[in-house]
């Protein structure tokens, strides 16, 4: 390998990525109350600003896939940085509106090459019996990119350029990853479909504590599935794929309708109606932040020992049931502190479920599922899906808000988490402690089995 490197530094620059995507998109819900009044926006272009990076994220989420397939992963990183450093250093400092919307989809573009690109980097990396926690890094963060965006947005509240600050810092990290990513090795699977067998056996060893008995296994498995022609659209949606496109879609979906945004975005609320202050109100979201990182770090570490079917079926029950509970709760707070600390309590047990469980396994599974001829594609497809649902929750949140109130339509939200479960029980196949070769396989046996039955 040209440039060695411990198997830890690789995970961390690999996963900086997801730093920036929970930086980037946390930092705008403290930066938009100072640029509304310094660029003296109406309602409708605050939501254009706020929703920009949505837009940019849906776009780079689908078209990174197919170029990661054709030019390798670590190309694709280096690029996405790049892409990272130009829209956050653009945002900090525009001029006028057109700009900020402007330089807010270029980060848009990362945010979402970013999502789809990382979790199918560390898969391919990552050996099987450690593939859930090295995966799940990604989710730990982008949960840390979201604490250290309300840590800043909190202290440079008081300064009058602090909006741009909080903009532009992005591009310290973004800068370091670009530096990583020169020296991070590309994935074996890539390497290997590209005739480069010696090179993908040199950073298997390096990620396998230099195994040569496991690694010699990985090699010949990856060779039968790298000897499949890489596939497009038409694979996608074939026969062999089905189950793994029919998961991988449900979870992106499931993750959003849930409705996780929301209650993030309501918290603050939902502090002041039990009875604290504004000030105390504000100091939650860092709290709640703090609170995120840990519970994802028992997450991503359950995930190499439990089912990660299981954990997706039980933090969907906690979900469901401390969002009703938080419903009856926020329709009764202002006539019963009882039923106001109720409220709290329930939202952060359903933060906790959701950070423990949906929030690191869905983008784990996505990159778990797909055969390695489409795998870039497929899990291209799956987070752009999941950015769309996620713009479509949050841009009918409010409307939805203002119709059903906001005991009811944490309702809605609940009935969802219900249908997921059952969404699992029904259509999501097992990935933990599988490789990559073997779960492929599984589908083509699957395919095999179905074609059989039809004649």
């Amino acid at each position: 390998m040209k440039h060695k490197l411990s198997a830890g530094w690789i995970y961390f620059f690999a996963a900086l990525g997801g730093l920036l995507f929970g930086y980037d998109t946390g930092s705008i819900s403290g930066a938009i109350l100072f640029i509304e009044k310094q660029l003296s926006l109406n309602s409708w272009q605050q939501g254009c600003v706020v929703s920009a990076v949505l837009l940019g994220a849906i776009l780079g989420a689908i078209t990174i896939g197919p170029f990661s397939d054709r030019y390798g992963r670590r190309k694709l990183l280096m690029f996405t940085s790049i892409l990272f450093f130009i829209g956050a250093l653009g945002s900090g400092l525009a001029p006028e509106l057109w700009t900020l919307i402007v330089t807010r989809i270029i980060l848009g573009l990362a945010v979402g090459a970013a999502s789809a690109l990382i979790p199918t980097y560390l898969a391919e990396l990552a050996p099987a019996a450690k593939r859930g926690m090295m995966s799940g890094l990604f989710q730990l963060m982008v949960m840390t990119g979201l604490l250290l965006a309300y840590l800043l947005n909190f202290w440079l509240q008081g300064l009058y350029t602090g909006w741009r600050w909080m903009l532009g810092f992005a591009a310290i990290p973004a800068a370091i990853l670009f530096c990583g990513a020169i020296i991070l090795p590309e994935s074996p699977r890539y390497l290997v479909r590209n005739n480069k067998e010696s090179v993908a056996r040199e950073v298997l060893m390096a990620m396998n504590s230099n195994d040569e008995q496991v690694v010699n296994g990985d090699i010949e498995d990856i060779k039968k599935q790298a000897a499949i022609k890489s596939g497009g659209w038409n694979e996608l949606f074939g026969p062999i794929v089905h189950p793994a496109l029919v998961a991988a879609v449900g979870l992106a979906i499931f993750q959003q309708v849930m409705g996780c945004n929301t209650v993030l975005y309501y918290a603050p609320t939902i502090f002041t109606d039990a009875g604290f202050g504004v000030h105390f109100a504000l100091l939650s979201h860092i709290w709640i932040g703090i609170f995120n990182v840990i519970v994802t770090v028992i997450g991503i570490w359950l995930m190499n020992r439990v089912s990660r079917r299981k954990m997706l079926i039980v933090g969907g029950w906690l979900m469901a049931i401390t969002l009703f509970i938080m419903c009856w709760g926020l329709m009764h707070s202002s006539e019963s502190k009882f039923a106001a600390d109720v409220a709290v309590l329930s939202m952060i047990v359903y933060i906790a479920s959701f950070s423990g469980t949906w929030g690191p396994i869905m983008w784990t599974m996505i990159g778990e599922m797909f055969p390695l001829n489409i795998r870039g594609l497929g899990n291209s497809f799956s987070a752009g899906v999941n950015w769309t649902a996620n713009m479509i929750v949050s841009l009918t949140f409010p409307p939805l808000l203002s119709a059903f109130g906001k005991g009811t339509l944490f309702i809605g939200y609940g009935v969802f988490c219900l249908l997921a479960i059952w969404f699992v029980h029904s259509k999501v196949f097992e990935t933990q402690g599988k490789s990559l070769e073997s779960i492929e396989q599984w589908l083509r046996d699957q395919a095999a089995k179905r074609q059989k039955a039809n004649n």
